[in-house]
């Protein structure tokens, strides 16, 4: 009997010393808390899971939380300063009341195309402004992926040519200052509304058009409730992947340069999704009965460029940061 008890002691210390070790390892680890308002079954969910969460390794426990189901559309950066959030996928409207500096980069027609905004978005021309962030905003910027060009989406048959096309119509456009004067440069009357309410907005006519990039207007099925498309490209869409300063600071320098490079693993692995659906997706959306077409694209950049030249929005700009762009 004594053997027996001091053989079952025994094993249970072994136990203890293992269950102990093994929360050990747990707690080692990095918790990485994330929240995005696209959808879980969405590609940019699933590459995000694969090249950023995949690509951590085992020192990092990654949470990705989609749909808006942890916070909503425009209250994650608020989350991230209060340690509530770890890390989001943001869009750059989400800073302007901390940082007004960065509306520059939500201009509608600021970039040429897509190599012209990757060079845009490379560290040293936006060096500063990404600094400003982090002193003042409290996250850093750690990637800048590419989710599609915005085009506008319509109900019905009017063709819409230029600005004074868009007079009178509902056009979605996400919550925020920055966001509705979008719609408003573009001629026409903004709307804001969630992303997740937009289908049933555009349903019910709540809203008469809603602007987001091809791949987005398929993975969110838009298209089953529009007539149209137009293929404005007022914006070379790429959200700002971020992690919040008190998190990266606790971090050792290791385990930056890990999130860093997987940040950017995920950029690059998204750039080309992204770019890949858009060359396939007009096709696509020919095939189910919308009528795609371009308008006068001069017209409106001469518009939207105007108002943005006549607006408060181009006060805050960094001197030179204008000039500096255009010439990349």
């Amino acid at each position: 009997m004594h053997s027996l008890t001091t053989r079952l002691m025994g094993g249970a210390a072994a136990l203890a010393i293992a269950l102990s070790a093994t929360a050990a390892v747990a707690q080692d680890k990095v918790q990485l808390v994330y929240s995005d308002t696209v959808q879980d079954a969405d590609i940019r969910s699933k590459l995000l899971r694969e090249e950023f969460g995949g690509c951590l390794g085992d020192q990092f426990d990654f949470k990705p939380y989609h749909g808006a189901t942890l916070f909503k559309q425009g209250t994650e950066l608020t989350a991230m300063q209060r340690g509530n959030l770890d890390m989001a996928n943001l869009a750059i409207f989400d800073f302007y009341n901390q940082v007004p500096q960065t509306s520059i980069l939500g201009t509608a027609y600021l970039f040429r195309d897509y190599a012209h905004m990757r060079k845009v978005m490379s560290p040293e021309p936006l060096a500063d402004l990404w600094k400003q962030v982090e002193e003042q905003a409290k996250v850093k910027v750690l990637a800048n992926p590419y989710i599609g060009t915005r085009h506008l989406n319509l109900r019905g048959d009017k063709k819409i040519m230029e600005p004074a096309d868009l007079a009178g119509v509902k056009l979605r456009m996400p919550g925020g200052e920055g966001w509705q004067f979008v719609g408003e440069a573009l001629g026409a009357n903004p709307t804001p509304m969630a992303f997740t309410e937009v289908y049933t907005g555009l349903q019910t006519g709540a809203i008469d058009a809603q602007d987001n990039p091809l791949p987005a207007n398929k993975s969110m099925k838009f298209y089953e409730v529009t007539d149209q498309i137009v293929l404005t490209g007022h914006l070379i869409a790429n959200n700002q992947f971020t992690i919040s300063m008190s998190k990266w600071e606790s971090m050792t320098a290791e385990q930056q340069a890990k999130v860093q490079e997987c940040a950017l693993n995920f950029q690059a692995a998204l750039d080309e999704e992204t770019l890949r659906q858009e060359a396939e997706l007009v096709a696509f959306f020919k095939g189910e009965g919308l009528e795609v077409y371009e308008p006068n694209k001069e017209a409106f950049r001469n518009h939207v460029l105007e108002k943005y030249k006549a607006s408060k929005f181009s006060a805050d700009w960094p001197e030179g940061l204008l000039d500096k762009i255009n010439a990349l």
